[in-house]
């Protein structure tokens, strides 16, 4: 969200998911969307059976990945200089936009400039992705009619993830994809309603709408509809919150709907900061390492005792309509009214659409919206008037910056914060699978998904299996600085030599206490794709 913010003006896909099987090229990059996002990836193959080009940039050789017609396995951490290098081999062969860029761009000079530091050469050496490849994967997506790049939490999750994003918007920029149907950037979300909950206020930066906290008339605005003063420095970010508790100067903590006692990186310091705390309450639809260390849990409301909005990651807002009344008696909007009320500060709705008329009355994107509106069918932000439509694509004449241009960044390799090294000399790379969804806490009460995926395992290559003396099944340990953890292998040749995988939906099996505290120092988003480890294959005592 900062990184195509800052580049283009506006933190969110640019285009909408019926566009996607127009497309002549798809570059997915850091994304495996047949388990992570398994509905986009309907139309992503629906694009591919259309007969789009395929390019792929993933560490992993993921299903997509085997399908590609250009597969860039780069190592974790290499994207900003994978990027750099095709943009530089655009350049020097003539392919970029030149209209494009002279008319609705600035600074082309300055990132001009730093890519010519990325040949072919270094690029090779730091990406581990064949100059072939590259040279390929430049003119595929350089000279497509309509191409598209699809981006997932490879790109986000390292500590140069904002400026992964920018990188990839450099790309879309030189060659004009962008502002077109089928021709843009779609960065994929990675919960249900991530993008409806960043909307609306959360940031520490901005008031809902992504309007500045330190914009003057901003807080102007909102202070008058709420009634009281806000400070004009931004907060803190969530991972932010956790280190003061361990400071010793956060009283309390809210935890709605998150379990960051499995799901955060380096749980040894979360866990620090849950135990430090004085006051924590935690509301959640069932039981999760985070509520056993809570003073007060309040049952929470799940998608089916719901009546509000989600806002997917095309910025489309859908209504959601409860099938029944919530369980525990109060709708979660509900709560949240009365704590404040309690608190000193009366808040009070008749209904949910009450809230979004507010929503509405104080958020330009979202000033068109009202559940009226909603009842049919779902409306794509921004939606600034009750006449208007909704914007299928963006920036089909202005960037949404002051200016209206986008702003080329010349960026820089930096790399991982943790790499392999004698003592730890794998990489390992988390994600996600099909059967189950992030902590795990709804899909393993699923005895069906149970019995497919039952337990943690760690994919590891052939190669590295072979040298470690590791089978597929065996028990092994892995271990990084920060902990270990006892799983069984999995041999496959969808980890690359060197890279090892797991998934962190299993709280007997806690990945993240082997994931680093690196993080991102705009977005605060942690490293959760980088982080050096060893394995050691468990030798089992004989049994008599």
């Amino acid at each position: 969200m900062a990184g195509l913010a800052t580049s283009l003006g506006a933190g969110a896909a640019t285009n909408s998911l019926a566009q996607m099987p127009g497309m002549d090229v798809l570059f997915l990059f850091g994304s495996n969307p047949t388990e992570a996002h398994p509905i986009v990836s309907l139309y992503l193959k629906e694009a591919i059976s259309n007969g789009a080009k395929l390019i792929v940039s993933d560490p992993r050789k993921t299903w997509m990945a085997e399908r590609a017609d250009v597969w860039m396995n780069l190592k974790p951490g290499s994207n900003i200089a994978l990027l750099n290098g095709l943009i530089n081999v655009i350049i020097e062969n003539g392919w970029e936009n030149k209209e494009f860029i002279a008319k609705r761009t600035e600074d082309f000079d300055e990132l001009k400039a730093k890519v010519a530091e990325y040949d072919l050469d270094r690029v090779e050496k730091l990406t581990g992705v064949a100059r072939e490849k590259i040279i390929e994967a430049a003119r595929t997506y350089a000279h497509a009619d309509k191409a598209m790049i699809v981006y997932g939490l490879g790109v986000t999750e390292h500590r140069t993830g904002t400026e992964n994003a920018m990188a990839i918007a450099n790309l879309a920029l030189v060659c004009g994809q962008i502002g077109r149907p089928s021709t843009g950037i779609m960065a994929l979300r990675g919960q249900n309603n991530v993008q409806g909950a960043s909307d609306l206020g959360p940031l520490p930066a901005t008031l809902p709408g992504y309007q500045s906290v330190t914009d003057e008339k901003v807080r102007d605005k909102f202070e008058k509809a709420w009634g009281r003063k806000i400070k004009k420095e931004p907060g803190l970010k969530s991972v932010e919150m956790l280190d003061e508790c361990v400071r010793g100067k956060f009283k309390g903590i809210f935890i709605l709907g998150e379990d960051p006692a499995q799901t955060d990186p380096d749980l040894t310091h979360v866990r620090k900061a849950l135990e430090s705390v004085e006051f924590l309450v935690v509301q959640d639809i069932f039981h999760t390492e985070t509520t056993r260390f809570a003073d007060v849990i309040l049952p929470g409301a799940s998608f089916a005792e719901k009546d509000g909005t989600f806002t997917n990651g095309e910025r489309r807002i859908q209504r959601v309509r409860k099938a029944i009344p919530p369980l525990a008696g109060m709708a979660e909007w509900e709560v949240l009214c009365k704590l404040s009320t309690l608190m000193g500060y009366p808040l009070s709705y008749a209904d949910p659409a009450a809230i979004m008329d507010e929503i509405a009355s104080l958020v330009p994107i979202y000033g068109g919206i009202s559940y009226d509106r909603l009842e049919k069918r779902g409306i794509q932000w921004p939606c600034p008037t009750k006449d208007h439509p909704g914007t299928t694509t963006l920036y089909t004449d202005l960037f949404a910056r002051a200016n209206g241009l986008a702003a080329f960044m010349a960026l820089d390799h930096i790399g991982s914060g943790e790499v392999a090294d004698e003592q730890y000399p794998l990489v390992l790379i988390t994600g996600r699978i099909r059967e189950h969804y992030n902590n795990g806490s709804m899909t393993r009460r699923s005895h069906g998904i149970a019995q497919i995926v039952p337990a943690e395992r760690v994919e590891i290559s052939p190669q590295d299996a072979e040298a470690l003396g590791i089978q597929d099944r065996n028990w092994v340990t892995v271990s990084s600085r920060r902990g270990a953890v006892k799983v069984r292998a999995k041999v496959t040749n969808r980890s690359q030599q060197g890279n090892v995988f797991m998934t962190f939906h299993h709280e007997d099996a806690l990945t993240n206490v082997l994931t680093s505290g690196f993080r991102d120092p705009i977005s605060g988003t942690p490293e959760y794709k980088s982080c050096a480890v060893r394995i050691d294959k468990v030798v089992e005592a004989a049994t008599a």
